[in-house]
Formats: C-alpha cells, sequence, structure tokens
C-alpha cells in the first residue's frame, strides 16, 4: 500500500521544464537516450530515488507568447492606421526586420490576423492584406446591429444612471483620439468603450463575437479614403451622446445612435 500511495502521488506532480520541454524522470539532460535492456526507462508516474533537487530545472518564463502579442497589437495598429495597404503582399521576413524580431512570431502573428479576416495567406509569397469592400462593411453593421441594439435597450431599461456615469472616462478618450486625428487609437478606445457597455449585460461571449465583428468592421476599405478628421470627431461625440440617451432611458434615440454610429468610419 505504501508503494501504491508514492506512485500515485507522483503521478500528479508535473514533469519538470528544460528550456522550455517537459523532461521525463531520469531522462538525461543532453537529450532523449534509446531505452537499453540493461537499464529500462522509468515508467511515467514513477518517482525517481535518489535524484538531488536541481535548481536550474525551475521552469523559466516563456517569453515567444508576449513578443507574438506586441507583434500582433502592431501589425493591427498598422492596419487600422493604413501602413499595410489592402492589396498588398507582405512576407514574414520582411515585417520581422522592420520589428526588430524574428520571422516565427511575425508569422503566428499573421495567422491570427488570417483567422480574423484581415489578412490571406499567399503560398510562397507571404501575406496579402483582405481587399474588404463596402458590402462587407455594410453586412459587418447590419450583423453588429442585430446583436448589440436588443441588448443596449435592456440595458438601458436596467442599469442605473450612476453605472453609465463610470463610461465618461472612456467616452472622453475617443473624444481625445479622435481631436489629434490618431484613427489606430482611436480604434482602440472605442473598442473599449463598447466592451465596457456590453459587458454590463454579463455575458462573456456576447462579448467575445461582438469584439470579433467590432474588429473587422475597422480594418480599411480597398482604396478607400482615410478616415477625415471631422468623421472621427462625429464617431466620438456619438458615445457621449448615446450614454446620455441610456441614463435618460430613451430607447429610440439609443436605437438611432448604435445604428447611425456603426455605419460611421469610426465604428
Amino acid at each position: 500500500m505504501e508503494q501504491g500511495g508514492a506512485r500515485e502521488r507522483a503521478a500528479e506532480e508535473p514533469y519538470p521544464l528544460v528550456d522550455g520541454a517537459a523532461r521525463v524522470p531520469g531522462q538525461p539532460r543532453g537529450g532523449v537516450r534509446a531505452p537499453s535492456p540493461a537499464c529500462p526507462p522509468a515508467a511515467r508516474g514513477e518517482h525517481t530515488h535518489g535524484e538531488p533537487p536541481a535548481p536550474d530545472l525551475v521552469p523559466r518564463p516563456v517569453r515567444r507568447h508576449s513578443v507574438r502579442g506586441q507583434v500582433l497589437q502592431a501589425l493591427r495598429t498598422a492596419l487600422v492606421g493604413g501602413d499595410l495597404v489592402p492589396g498588398r503582399v507582405y512576407s514574414a521576413p520582411t515585417l520581422a526586420e522592420r520589428f526588430g524580431v524574428s520571422a516565427t512570431p511575425v508569422r503566428e502573428a499573421m495567422q491570427r490576423l488570417a483567422s480574423e479576416g484581415a489578412v490571406e495567406v499567399v503560398p510562397n509569397r507571404g501575406f496579402r492584406v483582405t481587399a474588404r469592400t463596402p458590402r462587407e462593411l455594410a453586412e459587418l453593421a447590419e450583423v453588429r446591429a442585430l446583436i448589440e441594439i436588443p441588448v443596449m435597450l435592456r440595458l438601458a431599461r436596467t442599469v442605473p444612471a450612476a453605472r453609465w456615469a463610470e463610461l465618461r472616462p472612456l467616452a472622453e478618450a475617443t473624444g481625445a483620439a479622435a481631436a489629434r486625428g490618431d484613427r489606430a487609437h482611436y480604434a482602440e478606445t472605442d473598442r473599449a468603450f463598447h466592451r465596457a457597455v456590453l459587458a454590463l449585460a454579463g455575458n462573456e461571449q456576447l462579448l467575445v463575437v461582438a469584439d470579433d465583428l467590432h474588429r473587422r468592421s475597422q480594418w480599411p476599405l480597398t482604396n478607400g479614403p482615410a478616415a477625415r478628421h471631422g468623421d472621427l470627431v462625429a464617431d466620438a461625440a456619438e458615445h457621449t451622446a448615446l450614454l446620455d440617451a441610456l441614463v435618460g432611458r430613451d430607447l429610440t434615440v439609443v436605437q438611432t445612435l448604435v445604428r447611425e454610429h456603426f455605419t460611421g468610419s469610426g465604428g
């Protein structure tokens, strides 16, 4: 019974990491050694007796995901800001040189953007920025309206005015970005505002779906004109107007503002 209990406890212990990879107990540090009949490898889950603790086996923090996340954010900013042109093909090595990183995190980030519909893979060349059309933009606006308007109308009936007041700084942040003409930062603050509003519904799946649709609506149009400064300022003002309508529980104004906001340039 004593031996069986030891095996069960050992099975619950995670294997230590060596350079980011799991090392099975009894395996030498220099790599995987082929098993020999005279010295069979320890079975998975068995405790290796007499092995001294090794401080260098403490798991190291994985940094590649952090680099990929930073590259992904930079690529999204470049897309919204128009630095990556719709229809043009970009190679991972070229972008990697621009960001001062290896090509691997760039490829991983571009694969994520491909799954979001922002780029498409071009075999042996790289990634082409998706050529989105006005029709696609209109379709995204329609779907967002179908999802978000009913939620906001329900929230307008139930959320107290004090909670809406807490969102004023987010609305002001969109106004500040619009005043500077910073489209990339405006896109971030706009999504933050909408997420904060929808978060009051308490539905995590709603946030995921709505944010994905919102992000897709922000990619630039093919050969489309850059958003004018006045358009961004007008879109930002709609956030404040929406909060006023939500506080006043004016359902007609809420519905109209949200629908018009989705079809605007800032989204």
